[in-house]
């Protein structure tokens, strides 16, 4: 499993306006820019969060991007949601039958189960998380504690 490109780059988007408030505003030339995204893509990601309810948008000069709301009030597993949908949706097994109008393993499946519990894991870890806490350093983030309640562990970007 691999987070895609649209929530890598809609997030940092929605990290580099969430740095500015609700007060101030950034616009797709700027966010592109700052994050070494093409505006066409930013323009996708920013269309994206402001139907998602995250951003708000204003025409003109002085233009630009905000957050609709303030950054503690937006969580981060919801904008991923948005992004790309989540990792497991229950109607996943209907549109992944293989040759068949069903899946064989329709009545009875353990892999079914497995895609479950990660979905239930990934929704805990980040229905704690909010914009607010993602506006830190790296090293704040990885004191954030885990579902075990340990801070996370550190990885190397090169590992």
């Amino acid at each position: 499993m691999k987070l895609s490109s649209q929530e890598e780059y809609g997030l940092r988007c929605l990290l580099r306006v969430g740095r500015e408030g609700t007060s101030g505003s950034v616009a797709i030339p700027e966010l592109s820019r700052a994050e070494g995204i093409s505006e066409p893509n930013v323009a996708k990601m920013m269309r994206i969060l402001r139907e998602g309810g995250f951003v708000k948008s204003t025409r003109g000069q002085a233009g630009g991007y905000a957050l609709s709301r303030p950054a503690d009030q937006i969580n981060v597993g919801e904008v991923l949601a948005t992004l790309g949908g989540r990792l497991y949706e229950p109607s996943f097994c209907d549109t992944h039958g293989g040759l068949a109008r069903l899946c064989t393993h329709m009545p009875d499946c353990s892999i079914r189960s497995v895609w479950r519990m990660l979905q239930i894991a990934v929704d805990q870890v980040l229905s704690r998380i909010t914009l607010k806490d993602l506006l830190v350093s790296e090293n704040e983030m990885n004191a954030f504690p885990s579902p075990a309640g340990s801070p996370l562990p550190s990885y190397s970007q090169h590992a």
